[in-house]
């Protein structure tokens, strides 16, 4: 079942990726460009993720559950930190999302469409998963 359910949710936010125009890298650049040609579309997608979520969130927040839905027990959140290895990928992550117009979620959804870019950023970013296990190892 919750193999189903996992299929499920990644099926539904890609399809929510799809029907946004969040996979088309130009729609990502436009809302990066703050001085150029605006395009506002994902800072909108953005408030209706969390028109959507943060209802939900604080009704389950407000029923003290410790459990998902599914009956799993849920983890406990660990505190924030904001140490150099959460700031350096987040400035990786942003720089590369900046050049290519792209995040992960997106990228794996463009593979289906068989652009040779997709491929190549899925092999990046799989190169850079196994680079940074590495790193961590030492």
């Amino acid at each position: 079942m919750l193999i189903f359910i996992a299929l499920l949710s990644g099926a539904l936010f890609g399809l929510g990726l799809l029907l946004s125009g969040m996979m088309n890298p130009e729609k990502i650049l436009g809302f990066l460009d703050l001085f150029g040609q605006w395009d506002p579309t994902l800072a909108l997608v953005m408030a209706g993720a969390l028109g959507v979520f943060a209802p939900g969130y604080w009704w389950f927040r407000r029923q003290g559950r410790g459990h998902c839905v599914l009956g799993d027990s849920l983890p406990e959140v660990p505190a924030a930190r904001f140490d150099r290895k959460l700031w350096f990928g987040a400035l990786l992550f942003g720089i590369g999302w900046g050049l290519a117009g792209i995040c992960p979620g997106p990228a794996l959804g463009l593979l289906a469409s068989l652009q040779w870019q997709a491929g190549l950023f899925v092999a990046a970013m799989i190169a850079g998963f196994w680079l940074v296990g590495r790193l961590q190892k030492n």
